[in-house]
């Protein structure tokens, strides 16, 4: 075998060996990028969810000072969850870190997850802003107001359950779609 021939194999035989990057020669930090961002959309879906269902079982406490700072700590690691899900999700679509803009769009699955995600957010909306002003109205020192507030707290416990049960639906949602299910 002439040195040439052997340099080809060899050249051929690179080419065709597996890579760490699943053959698409992307370079390290678009790698690294990647894992990051799938990382941290996964660590965001687990502080979501044990923030939102420990904001709905301290708000169907009794509503003292105690339970209610701790759905406030839950409520508020709820919305930052919310918002590092939300910005690691459309990165990875709208910078097609992982998979194409194209195959989100195409994929039916894709699209009942983010309906979903409007409910989850439609349901939002009252309880956001309910917390907010007992918040604020926590400051001024209106502690009185907590007992005629109770049946409105159950209210808010029932609706973070609700949306607890919209996440894992679309845990189940995502991993079909990473399956490859849901393509038209």
């Amino acid at each position: 075998m002439t040195k040439v021939s052997t340099l080809m194999i060899e050249r051929k035989a690179r080419a065709e060996a597996p890579t760490l990057d699943g053959g698409t020669g992307a370079p390290y930090y678009a790698r690294m990028l990647r894992i990051a961002l799938a990382g941290l959309h996964l660590l965001a879906l687990g502080l979501g969810l044990g923030a939102v269902l420990t904001r709905g079982k301290s708000l169907r406490e009794p509503p003292t000072a105690g339970s209610l700072a701790r759905a406030f700590r839950a409520d508020t690691l709820w919305g930052i969850a919310a918002a590092l899900w939300i910005g690691t999700g459309l990165w990875r679509v709208l910078a097609s870190s992982e998979k194409s803009m194209q195959y989100y769009l195409h994929n039916h699955l894709f699209y009942a997850k983010m309906g979903l995600l409007a409910i989850i957010l439609a349901l939002e909306i009252w309880p956001m802003m309910t917390l907010i002003r007992l918040r604020a109205a926590m400051a001024r020192g209106a502690a009185g107001e907590l007992s005629a507030r109770s049946s409105t707290l159950g209210r808010i416990a029932t609706i973070s359950h609700i949306e607890a049960a919209i996440v894992v639906i679309m845990v189940f949602i995502a991993a079909a779609m990473a399956r490859g299910y849901g393509a038209r």
